[in-house]
């Protein structure tokens, strides 16, 4: 993974957003069963912020490499799924 590039960057920012899409199946949990509110809204923020950091990168690495309207479709619906992410870097970032 090349972090000089724009699309290297992408690739660490999916792993990172996805990452932190899955802490909230441990923090969330946390704030409803055990009234521990801290650890969501620590996650919650960190995911806010690489959310948006990805779709700016899609963006700006769909400018570069001008993809297809559906493969810059499937890029930012990626963020919306769990584990989507992961599956648009295997079969989007990495073969771009």
């Amino acid at each position: 993974m090349n972090l000089k590039s724009a699309l290297g960057a992408l690739r660490l920012l999916a792993l990172l957003e996805g990452i932190s899409y899955l802490l909230f199946a441990l923090t969330m949990p946390l704030k409803y069963m055990y009234d521990m509110p801290m650890p969501n809204k620590i996650v919650g923020m960190a995911h806010g912020f690489l959310f948006i950091a990805y779709c700016a990168f899609v963006f700006i690495v769909n400018q570069d490499k001008k993809w297809s309207l559906a493969t810059n479709f499937w890029a930012y619906a990626a963020s919306l799924i769990p584990f989507g992410t992961f599956v648009a870097d295997a079969k989007i970032f990495k073969n771009s």
